[in-house]
């Protein structure tokens, strides 16, 4: 269905990067990933609300580039009602984790599971709207904030497929998948300053002041003249088009764009050791596939 109900393209829409961490963990703790299929859902859905209600505190018309937001086809309010809707559909379906065989105690566990991490993510996204309005955001204040905005739903989809295959390693595949939250979050950040083909297209999140990894980057290293034209644009009241075409110059000239993707790669090589003390694992290359996907070329088919 498209945005007014009417029939649209049939084609299956791919499960966005969280979800598809469910099911990767539940294929390497058990070689099998369909006992995880209801937490693969219920994350899905929650990754859906946070895009909603992203939406409308971001401004965003079309971010995806397939159709309107929900807030720009049937307004803010309307948008905060279905963001809220996904959210508790999420926990019903994950509910559903009994149908699959698993024990009360492990369906109250996921449950909990998914709650604290909608929770640090709401932590998350405050943080980052406040670092909106503040012209230094140090590079651990970033960290922190992805570390809540974007680990802490990837590692609780790790975990609960951890959870829904019956395995015991869930602290392990939790941290295994925040660290891969994070790094896709860079990468995100990235490709919205450069485009994701590398073609230069600068979206609304450099007018809406958003403090991203190179722009934190250059303000704490480049040097004091160019800190202080970075600094005279943000003090603008509003940006406009030409102040995010001379932002995303600066950062060239500090070269924080390939800053920003090693920091993202180390964090990737940092989630291989937080699974490597975990139980036996029947499938490993189940998390090589993932980790692989966090460099995939369509950014936006996995965030």
């Amino acid at each position: 269905m498209d945005e007014r109900g009417n029939p649209a393209d049939a084609s299956v829409t791919p499960l966005h990067f969280p979800a598809a961490l469910t099911l990767a963990a539940a294929d390497a703790v058990a070689g099998d990933y369909r006992p995880a299929v209801p937490a693969a859902a219920a994350i899905e859905l929650v990754y859906n609300f946070v895009l909603v209600h992203n939406d409308v505190q971001a401004g965003r018309v079309d971010p995806n580039r397939d159709r309107p937001s929900i807030w720009w086809v049937w307004g803010p309010s309307q948008a905060i009602n279905a963001g809220d809707g996904l959210h508790a559909l999420a926990r019903s379906v994950l509910m559903r984790l009994s149908e699959s065989g698993s024990p009360d105690e492990t369906v109250l566990a996921a449950l909990r599971a998914l709650d604290r991490a909608c929770l640090t993510l709401c932590e998350g996204q405050y943080m980052d709207l406040m670092h909106q309005d503040e012209l230094m955001v140090t590079e651990a204040a970033y960290l922190d904030m992805i570390e809540r905005k974007a680990g802490a739903l990837a590692g609780c989809a790790a975990e609960l497929g951890a959870l829904a295959a019956g395995a015991d390693t869930g602290a392990a595949l939790r941290q295994w998948g925040a660290r891969l939250g994070m790094a896709l979050q860079i990468y995100a950040d990235v490709a919205d300053l450069w485009g994701a083909r590398g073609d230069g297209f600068t979206p609304s999140n450099v007018l809406n002041k958003k403090k991203s990894l190179p722009l934190i980057h250059s303000l704490e290293r480049a040097p004091t003249a160019t800190k202080r034209e970075l600094g005279g644009i943000y003090m603008k009241r509003v940006l406009e088009p030409d102040d995010a075409r001379r932002i995303v110059a600066i950062l060239d000239e500090q070269d924080s764009r390939r800053y920003a993707e090693d920091a993202a790669q180390a964090l990737i090589a940092a989630a291989a050791p937080s699974v490597a003390d975990a139980a036996a694992l029947t499938n490993p290359p189940s998390l090589e596939w993932a980790a692989q996907l966090v460099t995939a070329g369509n950014i936006a088919a996995l965030v």
